[in-house]
């Protein structure tokens, strides 16, 4: 890959973890009040893996797919980065123990099924972003 190739992606990605992180940091701040640096690079990992796979398929997939894949990627994320912050480091920074269907207080069923129509969100946005911003394959949205 031409080292021009690579500044490219370096800047796309970059970027968009920064996209991802802002806004997800800013509808924490809308809906809590409050919101810790961890959620800004959750949100911008998040917002990435959302686009990447995208691009990686060639936009193929069905939404149901790309959404289920990335509901297990940003649990996933949610748990490790959960245990490491509120667990190990003790900050507390949430705690879904008072929920249904939670797992040590760091995922849960109900904040999970939110995060998918954020997902659905994200997914639709980076596919249109980094066709017009970046001039990748145009996404072809079909939800089977």
């Amino acid at each position: 890959m031409a080292l021009r190739a690579i500044s490219k992606k370096v800047s796309e990605y970059t970027f968009f973890w920064a996209l991802g992180g802002s806004i997800y940091y800013g509808i924490e701040i809308m809906f809590r009040g409050f919101s810790h640096w961890s959620m800004f690079c959750i949100g911008g990992f998040v917002f990435l893996f959302c686009i990447i796979q995208g691009m990686k398929m060639n936009w193929s997939e069905g939404l149901w797919i790309q959404i289920t894949r990335a509901i297990i990627y940003a649990i996933s994320l949610e748990f490790i980065t959960g245990i490491i912050f509120n667990k190990w480091l003790g900050r507390n920074i949430w705690d879904y123990s008072d929920q249904p269907m939670q797992l040590w207080g760091q995922i849960c069923v109900p904040f999970a099924i939110i995060f998918s129509g954020l997902l659905l969100i994200a997914i639709l946005l980076g596919g249109f972003l980094s066709q017009t911003i970046y001039k990748e394959s145009k996404p072809h949205f079909f939800v089977l």
